[in-house]
């Protein structure tokens, strides 16, 4: 059975990527993706936790909610993406200051 550290340590791994790419890109998408990865490190914590907990469900629950969150806010932000590339004709977070059209 893996320890617990090792998942601790792919999860920090993880979050450190998406942190780095959210204070780094400046394409929307890429920011995009990192956050994913930020997500995924706290469900890979939630999911690792639970395992190691002894009749503990809660946090493969909780991770099945990051997961539904992660997907809506996917959704809402390549809407927000799209609308943005229509105005702005690029996608260049440092360019877009406001949203209007």
């Amino acid at each position: 059975m893996i320890p617990l550290e090792h998942y601790l340590y792919i999860s920090a791994a993880l979050f450190s990527l998406g942190v780095f790419g959210v204070l780094t890109r400046r394409n929307a998408v890429n920011v995009l993706m990192s956050i994913e990865l930020i997500f995924n490190s706290a469900n890979i914590n939630l999911v690792a936790f639970s395992r190691f907990v002894e009749g503990a469900l809660g946090g493969q629950v909780f991770a099945l909610l990051v997961i539904v969150i992660a997907a809506c806010e996917a959704a809402v932000a390549l809407a927000i993406v799209m609308s943005l590339y229509r105005v702005m004709k690029n996608v260049n977070l440092d360019e877009a200051a406001e949203l209007k059209g």
